[in-house]
């Protein structure tokens, strides 16, 4: 399977806003994806990804984050930390299992 065209690997600037959660592998911006899309293009990106990598997701909306966080989970994936902007999108972080 071939991964969503907007990943990318993050910047140093986004690697220093979060080291607290680790170095970050990949990112994703499904901030204008709507539900089931949204879980489905990150679903890609973690198959594409190698066990223990980190992924930064970032969503906009409750119902993604709900849905994103539980499905990732429910694959075995761990859910390193979560990061709320005063914009209503946020950042999910994702280790690959």
């Amino acid at each position: 399977m071939q991964a969503p065209e907007n990943t990318t690997k993050p910047t140093p600037a986004a690697t220093e806003n979060y080291s607290r959660v680790g170095h970050i592998d990949r990112t994703l911006d499904i901030t204008r994806d709507t539900c089931p899309m949204t879980f489905v293009r990150t679903r890609l990106v973690l198959d594409a990804m190698s066990s223990g990598q980190l992924l930064a997701v970032t969503l906009r909306g409750e119902e993604p984050l709900r849905n994103v966080s539980r499905s990732a989970s429910a694959l075995g994936h761990a859910i390193i930390s979560q990061r709320d902007e005063a914009d209503g999108s946020g950042t999910l972080f994702i280790r690959k299992a």
